[in-house]
């Protein structure tokens, strides 16, 4: 049996292309969701070596890895949903409206999306979601990496236009400078403020002395 992700989902369908569709910061208490769109090429000789889920890469080998899917993939995309659309919609609209995005920044139309996850998205085309799918199929793995490592850059971006809250390293997510920050500076404009943490500071609440901090919040439709 191979290891790590395949072709195998991509080529059961037929009809049109397939893209590989997966998302990456919806837990953070900052910043933007993202996601990422990949069609892979049928040829073997196009397709980079060293797929997988963008969470068990460094990040040098996930930014080496996103110029090689740009240069050979038949199509990409990436899409961002903002901190104030994430507020409006949820966390779990605001997920599928990045992805719609990035499905729309591919320039060629898909017939199916393979989407990580168990959640079946309202996209521009057919959806089959694949739980663990960064980890099964080549396209969704390029599609987390292209998330990933566009959020990460503009996280970076953030910790200039912020500084204090520590967004290059922790990037939004749940670390010890990043709640020290909220209780010593208050939210910035990229906090999101329907999250736990960030709700308790507003409150006038110190987060350090409520256990249990919700690291991701769940879908809820």
């Amino acid at each position: 049996m191979a290891k790590g992700p395949t072709l195998l989902l991509e080529r059961a369908f037929v009809g049109g292309p397939v893209c590989g569709v997966d998302e990456a910061g919806r837990g953070p208490w900052a910043g933007p969701v993202s996601a990422g769109a990949v069609i892979l090429s049928d040829n073997p000789r196009k397709i980079p070596k060293g797929l997988d889920d963008s969470k068990k890469l460094t990040a040098k080998a996930r930014e080496a890895l996103e110029l090689e899917i740009k240069d050979k993939a038949v199509a990409w995309g990436v899409g961002f949903a903002s901190v104030e659309e994430i507020h409006d919609l949820n966390i779990l609209h605001a997920t599928g409206l990045a992805m719609c995005r990035a499905i729309e920044a591919l320039g060629v139309e898909p017939m199916f999306a393979l989407v990580d996850g168990n959640y079946r998205f309202k996209l521009p085309c057919e959806v089959r979601t694949v739980v663990g799918g960064d980890g099964k199929s080549k396209s969704i793995a390029a599609a987390s990496i292209l998330a990933k490592v566009a959020r990460d850059r503009l996280m970076l971006e953030m910790d200039g236009l912020y500084p204090g809250y520590g967004f290059a390293s922790h990037k939004g997510y749940n670390a010890p400078i990043h709640i020290e920050a909220l209780v010593s500076l208050g939210p910035c404009e990229i906090h999101r403020r329907s999250w736990r943490p960030v709700k308790l500071v507003l409150a006038g609440k110190d987060p350090r002395r409520v256990g249990d901090l919700q690291d991701e919040l769940p879908f809820v439709d």
